[in-house]
């Protein structure tokens, strides 16, 4: 049976891992693959995801209305019967808000109830600002994993929706710590070394609280950001263009992903040369009805078991970047080729089969001739040797190898 084209290859890089299409692996070794992070990658370091910080807020500046919203399950939609007979009419509307999912309307709302502004010093960004500072916040796992697969060869480039600079401070055991960039400060995306650092698209925090930070937060700011500067959107386009991008620790209703996803699907509308996207999903049970959603928007889609707090992505991150053609550790890659190469093709494993093909697949040719006199010294059978030769044969077909 002949192989599957090189567009439908997935590989699984360990057992209970995510399966990640091949053509997205090979981008990455070619430093075309650039990142971009939601709340979800910081929840592991104790801070809250859009919902929570929401939550959070209302319990410093109306408690009436929290005792309302802390009682809501997550996921709930305004059919939910709700009692908002002691709240006016206007924190009602925000209650119902919240239970359709449009945080960012629903401190627009408080801002403009409490404070007659959606900039600025407001109350609420006072408290947002207080709430992301609270504690002693270090990088988890994810943070420092993400950090190593930014690395594009030369330059270490990532995107943010966070306020938070837990990426930062993940990368400053390397040499050459990152640049911080927020907003308009942020450098235009290309394939050269200057385009590099945490690119904060949604603002970041000021480590001193009595300063002013500028974040992307309510639906004025989305306007202002997305539609009335473009700011945003024309980043994301350019960014597309050159880039294969992959979207970590977002779920497909959270705001800014809606933002950012109309971002990109109106400029993929009218051109056909954006890359193709990517997210990491996870689900506890198959949802193949997600996965569509997904697929409808314009994105590809990236199954994990979300079981045991995601740490399925967690460990596929980890062991991508253990792995990575850029940065990989070296002797852990010539360590599972040892691995692989015991046992016979025809009795290994397909995922050993397929990691093993990928691995010479994505090589330049002085790496292919080390890794081919590597498993030539581990005594591997012959068709293992002759899978290196058909490899090395392989017709472009459009991309690099």
């Amino acid at each position: 049976m002949s192989s599957p084209n090189i567009e439908d290859r997935v590989i699984s890089l360990g057992s209970g891992l995510a399966a990640i299409p091949e053509r997205l692996l090979l981008a990455h070794a070619r430093g075309e693959v650039l990142f971009i992070c939601g709340a979800g990658i910081s929840k592991p370091a104790g801070l809250p995801d859009f919902r929570e910080l929401v939550v959070d807020v209302y319990a410093r500046l109306d408690t009436s209305v929290h005792a309302v919203l802390a009682a809501l399950p997550a996921g709930v939609c305004n059919q939910w019967q709700v009692d908002c007979s002691a709240l006016t009419e206007r924190q009602t509307a925000e209650v119902k808000r919240f239970m359709l999912g449009d945080y960012d309307v629903v401190l627009g709302m408080l801002e403009r109830r409490l404070d007659d502004q959606t900039r600025g010093d407001s109350q609420v960004r006072r408290e947002v600002a207080s709430r992301l500072n609270s504690g002693v916040h270090t990088p988890a796992p994810i943070h420092r994993a993400l950090m190593r697969l930014a690395d594009r060869g030369g330059a270490r480039t990532i995107v943010t929706t966070n306020f938070d600079l837990l990426l930062q401070k993940a990368s400053q055991k390397h040499r050459s710590p990152v640049a911080t960039y927020a907003l308009g400060s942020i450098p235009r995306p290309s394939r050269q070394t200057d385009f590099s650092g945490v690119l904060h698209i949604h603002g970041a925090l000021a480590t001193d609280l009595l300063r002013f930070s500028e974040l992307v937060l309510s639906d004025q700011d989305f306007g202002e950001f997305y539609l009335r500067r473009r700011v945003v959107p024309d980043f994301i386009y350019d960014a597309a263009r050159l880039f294969h991008l992959v979207l970590v620790g977002y779920s497909a209703n959270d705001p800014p992903m809606r933002y950012l996803l109309n971002a990109v699907a109106a400029d993929g509308s009218r051109f056909d040369d954006l890359k193709e996207r990517f997210t990491f999903y996870g689900t506890s049970v198959p949802d193949p009805v997600a996965l569509e959603d997904w697929k409808a928007r314009g994105i590809t889609p990236i199954h994990y078991d979300s079981n045991g707090k995601h740490q399925a992505l967690l460990t596929t991150l980890e062991r991508w970047s253990e792995l990575s053609a850029i940065n990989g550790k070296k002797a852990k890659i010539d360590s599972e080729l040892r691995r692989i190469v015991k046992l016979s093709r025809g009795t290994a494993p397909e995922s050993d089969r397929d990691l093993f093909d990928h691995l010479f697949r994505r090589s330049n040719a002085s790496e292919r001739t080390r890794l081919s006199s590597l498993v030539s010294s581990a005594k591997a059978d012959i068709d293992w040797l002759d899978a290196i030769v058909k490899i090395s044969a392989e017709r472009e077909r459009g991309r690099k190898p």
